[in-house]
């Protein structure tokens, strides 16, 4: 049987709360990873392995938290996104809300794109795959 999404967003949240020592009334959906919930990049890989473990997915490497994209000088000028680099982070990353980087591409914005919504929605999308 499939996991509503409030399912979903709890176990999400057990993750979260684990991972990081935060409570979980910090963990909303809109709580960003790092400047609401302070995580760190290692504390990217224990959420991945977390996640794996407890919904039973395979979490390919740089496919949930995309950030080899923005080492990449074709993608990233300047600081900013180029129209090209939006496209493959959106590409990349069809789990994520990135609308306002049309706006406002300024690569220094990406943690805050981060959220425990983007992870719920992608675990949504891995386990209706």
């Amino acid at each position: 049987m499939a996991l509503s999404r409030d399912e979903i967003f709890n176990r999400v949240k057990d993750v979260l709360v684990e991972a990081l020592g935060v409570d979980d009334d910090e963990v909303s959906e809109s709580a960003t990873l790092t400047n609401d919930l302070g995580a760190e990049s290692i504390d990217f890989l224990d959420i991945v392995f977390r996640l794996e473990k407890d919904f039973s997915i395979k979490i390919p490497s740089g496919e949930l938290f995309q950030v080899d994209l923005l080492q990449n000088p074709e993608y990233v000028e300047g600081g900013n996104l180029t129209e090209l680099g939006i496209a493959k982070l959106k590409e990349a990353m069809p789990h994520a809300d990135l609308s306002s980087l049309d706006e406002n591409p300024d690569v220094s914005r990406m943690p805050d794109l981060f959220t425990v919504g983007t992870i719920v929605k992608y675990v949504e999308l891995k386990l209706a795959a």
